[in-house]
């Protein structure tokens, strides 16, 4: 067994505290990478505060990884040492269902095996542990290619909110001609406006402030909404083609947004709150509209996501901080105090 230094937390209200975790030996397609930079994902604090549930401590986090391969089995033929790598939601999946032959493991009928809080039925039968942590072992095929064009610390992110916004505008098909709405201009959808504009689409930015205009407008949007002011959504009726929510919250006039979609029409839910979220049937019916979820992509888009953000130049907005100060960063993110991605610096682990 490989030992790794990780930072992990022991129960729901505690705090991250220093540990070692044990990853398996490298076996003959697997890749062993030295962790260089970890993003922390809203889903990160929801798992680690178990409020998706209750969860077996102690936990490692993190699913946004960017690093180093440091040694390859004898059968592995996609990368060599020394290869800059990333790690995103997923390391595994059965490979053999309609799902996993059609590119989309994420959706895996047997069940994908997430990078932490997981146990892989596939391989060891241990429990994952994530990158907030000095090394981790990956099936090759589970391993993302990282384009030289992107720094290490600016490409973490993009394994989890950068594909998660990617798969749906994509999917939808964001593009010249057609009218995107994002929804929070937070770590998801700071990426979700760079990718949409990268694609070709009018991009508008919905928030409830004015604090992040002049960001969005720079990042890449071509319209801002403070969607506080009074009528301000009424009067953007049968406006968009397609609006990607990424707001991690249940108290939002989901209704009042889906009116701002054109016929047939799609708002698709990338965040994912805790809480049950109320649609009105009629704002649905009336314009032929959909009402959609979008979970990651599979290995081969999310490949796709990482070159195409490679040849636009897309890499997240950051803040790179110390391992000491995760648990700063947890409150500061639940607070909107973070522009628009932390990011570990692992060698501070």
């Amino acid at each position: 067994m490989i030992e790794a230094q990780a930072r992990g937390v022991f129960s729901a209200d505690g705090p991250f505290e220093k540990t070692t975790i044990t990853r398996r030996d490298v076996g003959p397609k697997d890749v062993l990478i030295e962790i260089k930079y970890a993003g922390i994902c809203h889903s990160d604090i929801h798992t680690a505060w178990q409020e998706w549930g209750n969860i077996e401590f102690p936990l490692t986090p993190g699913h946004e990884i960017a690093g180093v391969v440091a040694q390859v089995g004898p059968a592995v033929t996609k990368y060599k040492v020394g290869d800059r790598v990333g790690v995103g939601c997923m390391v595994d999946s059965c490979g053999e269902c309609e799902y996993c032959q059609q590119g989309l493991e994420q959706f895996c009928v047997n069940g994908m095996v997430g990078t932490y809080n997981s146990v892989n039925k596939y391989t060891d039968g241990e429990r994952t542990q994530g990158g907030y942590s000095s090394h981790i072992v990956v099936k090759e095929d589970f391993v993302l290619r990282i384009p030289d064009g992107l720094e290490l610390d600016h490409a973490a992110p993009l394994l989890c909110a950068g594909i998660t916004t990617y798969s749906p505008l994509h999917h939808w098909g964001a593009g010249p001609g057609k009218k995107v709405a994002v929804i929070g201009l937070g770590g998801l959808g700071h990426m979700a406006v760079k990718i949409a504009h990268a694609m070709g689409a009018e991009v508008t930015v919905l928030s409830h402030s004015d604090k992040k205009r002049d960001d969005s407008i720079r990042l890449g949007a071509d319209n801002y909404v403070n969607t506080s002011e009074e009528g301000a959504l009424k009067k953007l009726a049968n406006t968009y083609d397609l609006i990607i929510n990424t707001v991690s919250s249940a108290d939002i006039d989901l209704t009042g947004y889906l009116q701002t979609l054109k016929v047939d029409g799609t708002l698709v839910n990338v965040g994912a709150p805790a809480e049950h979220i109320p649609v009105q049937a009629g704002a649905l019916i009336g314009g032929r509209r959909s009402f959609a979820g979008s979970l990651i992509g599979g290995i081969n888009e999310t490949q796709e996501m990482l070159d195409f953000c490679g040849e636009h130049n897309l890499g997240a907005e950051i803040e790179v901080i110390s391992a000491d100060d995760i648990d700063k960063a947890y409150d500061r993110v639940m607070n909107s105090d973070v522009r628009y991605r932390f990011v570990i610096d692992n060698a501070t682990l």
